[in-house]
């Protein structure tokens, strides 16, 4: 009785670990399922496409079929997706041509279109926690984020001795963020705050800084950090 008690409770466990390993794969759906069971908004006025503003909000201006996955493990595929930054929306174009923007951008897992990773993820802002879009550019244990930035300069008038100058979208420097694992990610706008970001092999970590020079403001020196230190 005791040999069969546990049997039962090693399959159980087994079952349970097998559960806790696994990733199980996305569900395919169709783009048009996406369209009809998303809620989504209407896009907003201050896009490039208006007279007279020079300059983009987006960081690409023209959209590219794309995936989305969702928490709920669907994959929706062939959905024409663009990123606004200056909105921090994740617009798409449904088949009547119409622009549309994810209002409920929670169920984003990630979005694939061309060369290009998007997840929403929290994120700490001045003591806050906030939530927003971010390109991947690394995954792992720990993942490298960068945030685009960019403003809306007003038209100017003509003065004394300058000329008028048209309202424009000016791109800023992108900022880099850290996450570890499902925490929310941090912003690393100092060597200082690059180097204890990580949460063990501190010490490795500030020797693989200073020998490689790492800079925090060059996308391709915190790649290959992320690299190094996800690898030990």
């Amino acid at each position: 009785m005791k040999t069969i008690l546990f049997a039962f409770l090693f399959i159980i466990g087994l079952v349970n670990y097998s559960k806790s390993q696994v990733t199980f794969p996305y569900e395919m759906q169709q783009a048009i399922d996406f369209y009809r069971t998303n809620k989504f908004i209407a896009e907003s006025k201050n896009s490039s496409a208006n007279s007279g503003i020079e300059g983009s909000p987006y960081l690409e201006d023209e959209f590219v079929k794309g995936s989305i996955f969702t928490i709920q493990r669907q994959q929706y595929v062939d959905i024409p997706l663009r990123y606004n930054i200056y909105n921090d929306d994740l617009e798409f174009k449904t088949p009547t041509d119409e622009i549309q923007a994810l209002a409920t951008p929670g169920i984003l897992e990630k979005a694939v279109f061309g060369n290009t990773q998007i997840v929403y993820s929290s994120f700490e802002l001045v003591n806050k926690i906030k939530k927003g879009f971010f390109i991947v550019l690394e995954e792992g244990k720990v993942s490298l984020y960068a945030k685009p930035g960019i403003m809306f300069r007003e038209a100017t008038l003509p003065g004394a001795y300058k000329e008028a100058e048209p309202a424009k979208f000016v791109r800023k420097p992108d900022e880099y963020y850290l996450r570890i694992g499902q925490e929310p990610a941090k912003l690393i706008g100092s060597k200082k705050e690059l180097e204890t970001a990580f949460p063990d092999n501190q010490d490795k970590i500030k020797s693989y800084i200073s020998k490689n020079k790492t800079k925090v403001n060059k996308p391709e020196n915190l790649i290959e950090l992320v690299k190094y230190y996800n690898s030990l």
